[in-house]
């Protein structure tokens, strides 16, 4: 029998995208956590401070309705508005004119969201270091199959999944992470996260540098990682995916015509933009300007940074 669901209604005061709002969490389109059904509700399962949660979200008439099941139902519906970027401002990003701001204009409802959990962003932005977004996909979907917890009420129906707790990540052996196709040094850095997981959770409170530079403490965690984290748990517009095997290409190319660009020229040209240099990218993603294809193929284990 599925548990009564906490319910709470939500008016943003702003334009709101829900789906394009929450798609940095998503994990693939197999992620156990996340998913979007085909009645148009975005679902998501969590491990909260409170405990594991089941969340459903609708965008219906100006409002978002969310339904909650679990332990960590209030401590989630509470965060409702800024997972959903309520304390996100984008004002203050004036892009030039052309294709950049066109499409910002075009997208209004776009938000950085903030769920406030480092270590549920931290361990599949681990997975994702150096391999193929497909390869960093499976391993993810094999881990919380094997050991996390089914999620609370309707989406445990769902086939949806909790991903493990600090204490679970660190006793899975390490055949384990070898049949999920995670090789010893991104298992070590998971390994060694988790064990400082109380002081890294507590990132999700600070500022931009502050939270950054107690993530990149943790050896096996870089630039990459950090940022690829604090986008999702701080809802940081700063934070850019340095050392990505793409990004700096699709900004070279997006605001200067550079089919190929290094990381250092990427963040002279995004420096102008500063607080919003993650947001910018964003918006670049959204004008779907790609850099001509040409040279090698990517192939595994070379796909982005620490």
């Amino acid at each position: 029998m599925t548990a009564q669901a906490l319910e709470r209604a939500w008016r943003p005061g702003f334009p709101l995208d829900l789906h394009r709002t929450l798609f940095p969490l998503r994990r693939g389109p197999g992620d156990p956590a996340c998913r979007r059904t085909a009645d148009g509700a975005f679902w998501r399962a969590s491990r909260t401070p409170g405990g594991p949660v089941a969340l459903e979200l609708r965008a219906v008439g100006g409002e978002v309705l969310a339904r909650a099941w679990g332990p960590g139902a209030d401590w989630q519906l509470d965060r409702l508005p800024e997972l959903l970027g309520a304390l996100d401002d984008p004002s203050g990003l004036v892009l030039p004119p052309g294709p950049l701001r066109e499409a910002q204009r075009a997208h209004p409802g776009v938000r950085m969201c903030r769920t406030g959990l480092v270590l549920e962003a931290l361990v599949p932005a681990v997975l994702e270091q150096k391999v193929t977004t497909d390869e960093a996909y499976r391993a993810w979907r094999v881990l919380l199959r094997g050991f996390g917890t089914p999620a609370p009420g309707p989406a445990g129906e769902l086939g949806m999944r909790v991903a493990p707790s600090a204490r679970e990540w660190a006793l899975i052996p390490s055949w384990e992470w070898h049949r999920a196709g995670v090789d010893p040094k991104r298992a070590a850095t998971v390994q060694r996260a988790v064990r400082l997981a109380p002081r890294l959770e507590q990132a999700s409170g600070m500022d931009h540098l502050a939270a950054r530079t107690r993530l990149t403490a943790v050896p096996g965690i870089g630039e990459w990682t950090a940022a690829e984290t604090l986008q999702r748990s701080n809802g940081d517009a700063d934070a850019v995916s340095v050392g990505d095997f793409h990004l700096s290409n699709i900004v070279g190319w997006a605001m200067a015509g550079r089919p190929r660009s290094t990381d250092a020229e990427m963040l002279t040209l995004l420096a102008p933009f500063t607080p919003h240099r993650h947001r910018t990218c964003r918006v670049i993603g959204l004008t779907g300007l790609r850099p001509p294809k040409y040279g090698p193929r990517l192939t595994p284990n070379d796909h982005r940074g620490r």
